[in-house]
């Protein structure tokens, strides 16, 4: 029977050693996993067989190791040869501190949770290639403070992504610079897809791959997501899918195209990746995972159109004219009608001074048989207002015609 040693993985990384457990005690754990209703989550990794990993809601991850399982090294040094550089030393790259000629971007995004050390990969291989973002799904639950666990089980397992993303708590979690590579990807033969382009921003995201994360989930309400988005941007990631929408899962997917991950930019799913098997993150929407903010003009409040009584205009008409010069009796409403008239050409704007006098009489009169279509002939057009006439008038000067 197989011995395993027992240990908790906190959120910061410290680990509790609990002792030595048997077969026995982690079949228990195994099996509590598995019911419906728990809380709990089992990873068996296939880089370090034998070994069993649980994830916990609280955020701490149980870690039972074959007492007899080969060493394995979390970071191994990375002294591979960049591929298609024409035999560069990695020294020759650029590094953490320093970014490709003509290019910035956010490395860190503010506000992120640091999971680990801030080691991860490496430089980019081919950093004149185009800028891209890979989507993944951790085939996990959401919620919580499964951010935490799952991050640690990627740390443990030498998998991490550059970020970790909670759709359900929007908590976004930062495993080391994005300028460098994440290596939650399998080698393309000799290709290293984890540092395919000038960046290659890989992104976990809580949740299934049959399920995906974007269901009744909204961007506009979720800033973490949208300060992923925009550090994407900082690095010229477009706003597209080159290789299309990702597939549904379960399902055929589609063919991993090398041509279109190593020459195009923009946003791509596991399931795009040449040399990669998986299907996730399942069929996204690509329209919420590119939110764009919209911002609306300020409308202007309406503005009510001033009102002009024909009974107003008729008192001032027998008042004003025989009175002595500028005598006015509806001044306001006078004078609206006097720019009116002026506006037409039938009046001096020298006579639009609030009284209906008698220059204002004829040029009223005028608009009767000339403007107000004609129809005001003889005594008709006697220059005293009437509500039909005054209608057309205020139709076309921004006033309101009332009884």
């Amino acid at each position: 029977m197989t011995s395993f040693h027992a240990a908790i993985v906190h959120p910061d990384q410290s680990v509790t050693y609990c002792g030595r457990v048997e077969q026995d005690h982690v079949d228990q754990a195994r099996a509590i996993a598995e019911l419906d209703a728990s809380p709990r989550f089992l990873r068996e990794p296939e880089n370090q067989p034998g070994s069993v990993f649980v994830l916990r809601e609280d955020g701490d991850l149980d870690w039972y190791e074959p007492v007899d399982a080969e060493p394995f090294l979390v970071h191994a040094p990375d002294t591979e040869s960049p591929v298609g550089q024409g035999g560069l030393n990695a020294d020759d790259l650029p590094g953490a501190d320093e970014l490709p000629r003509g290019v910035s971007g956010t490395v860190w995004i503010s506000g992120a949770i640091r999971l680990g050390d801030g080691s991860i990969g490496g430089a980019m291989d081919t950093p004149g290639n185009p800028p891209r973002v890979t989507h993944h799904s951790t085939e996990s639950p959401a919620g919580g403070k499964y951010l935490e666990s799952v991050g640690s089980y990627l740390i443990r397992v030498a998998a991490e992504p550059q970020l970790i993303y909670c759709p359900v708590t929007d908590r976004v979690g930062q495993f080391g610079p994005l300028n460098q590579s994440g290596r939650a990807l399998r080698n393309d033969g000799s290709r290293r897809t984890n540092r395919e382009g000038r960046v290659n921003i890989q992104i976990e995201v809580l949740g299934y791959a049959k399920s995906p994360w974007t269901t009744g989930w909204d961007p506009a309400k979720k800033p973490g997501w949208q300060k992923i988005l925009a550090a994407a941007r900082s690095w010229g990631v477009p706003d597209v899918f080159p290789a299309g929408p990702p597939a549904k899962y379960p399902g055929p997917g589609k063919s991993r195209s090398r041509s279109v991950w190593q020459g195009k930019g923009g946003h791509f799913s596991h399931g795009d990746v040449p040399g990669n098997d998986h299907g996730d993150p399942g069929a996204i929407s690509t329209t919420k995972v590119l939110y764009k903010a919209t911002t609306t003009p300020p409308t202007k409040p309406p503005t009510s159109k001033p009102k002009v009584s024909v009974a107003h205009l008729v008192a001032a008409a027998k008042k004003d004219v025989p009175a002595a010069d500028g005598h006015t009796t509806y001044p306001t409403e006078v004078r609206i009608v006097e720019n009116a008239l002026v506006a037409e050409g039938l009046l001096s704007k020298a006579y639009a001074d609030g009284s209906f006098g008698s220059k204002t009489v004829t040029a009223y009169a005028a608009w009767q048989r000339s403007k107000a279509g004609g129809s005001y002939t003889g005594a008709a057009a006697d220059g005293i207002p009437g509500l039909a006439s005054l209608q057309k008038l205020a139709a076309r000067h921004n006033f309101t015609a009332t009884n």
